[in-house]
């Protein structure tokens, strides 16, 4: 059974962890269950714009749900449950379409990674956010030392991997980790993604690359992919592609 949903709306694609009773951690088959929903959401001409939200009140997401990793073995670890889990969220960091977090609780751990792969994120006022790692012998592996460190001030990164405080969701907006800080998480992230409708599909997905080369997020792939498409579009790719396809030297002018 599935529990990670995905539901398409009139363009807006929502993703929903819908595993309450285990606060919505991590299995492997839900990691697996998100990695075929990114493909397919990579893939979609019909999404302008994807919410991650979850089932429940008590988490948004605590994380990887310890009974999944708690036997295996070190290389079991680190080679396939930290690359693995590393791999789907910066699918899901480099996702082409805007991607909003609609935390109506608490974040913890992997949750927090999952939220931070996210463009933006909007949290209901009673929400935290945490890196309690530490508290299980362990440390963040899916990006909480890395993404999160482009993200959130160091003292503040510090205080959650090394002191295990939380930090609340107007302290997260005051440093600009969130966007909004709303009653309705879930509804104000539809109206944000509303928004992103009327834009051009095309200048958002370009804008979004810039911005990730400029912060080095994938930065050689969003280059090229930049480049890729500005030549994709000039007379000389038309040229050579006909050239080819007709066994003759292109004749290429530059524009």
């Amino acid at each position: 059974m599935s529990a990670v949903h995905l539901e398409i709306t009139n363009g807006i694609a929502e993703i929903r962890l819908d595993n309450p009773a285990k606060l919505n951690a991590f299995t492997v088959d839900m990691l697996a269950q998100l990695a075929d929903h990114l493909d397919r959401l990579e893939r979609s001409a019909e999404v302008g714009c994807v919410i991650v939200t979850a089932e429940g009140e008590r988490a948004f997401c605590a994380g990887a749900d310890i009974n999944a990793w708690g036997d295996l073995t070190p290389a079991q670890f680190a080679r396939h449950w930290v690359r693995d889990g590393h791999r789907i969220f910066d699918r899901l960091a480099r996702l082409s379409k805007p991607v909003i977090a609609a935390m109506a609780s608490h974040a913890f751990g992997g949750g927090l990674e999952l939220a931070a792969a996210c463009d933006i994120r909007v949290m209901a006022p009673g929400a935290t956010i945490a890196l309690p790692e530490a508290h299980v012998g362990i440390v963040p592996g899916w990006s909480g030392t890395q993404r999160l460190a482009r993200l959130l001030p160091e003292p503040i990164l510090k205080e959650m991997a090394l002191f295990g405080r939380r930090i609340s969701a107007e302290r997260a907006h005051a440093i600009g980790f969130v966007a909004e800080v709303s009653q309705s998480p879930v509804e104000t992230a539809r109206d944000m993604a509303q928004t992103v409708l009327g834009l051009s599909p095309r200048a958002v997905e370009v804008a979004k690359f810039m911005i990730h080369a400029g912060r080095g997020e994938d930065r050689d792939a969003m280059i090229e992919a930049l480049g890729s498409g500005a030549i994709a579009a000039s007379a000389d790719r038309n040229e050579g592609v006909s050239a080819f396809r007709a066994k003759r030297k292109p004749a290429f002018s530059g524009e």
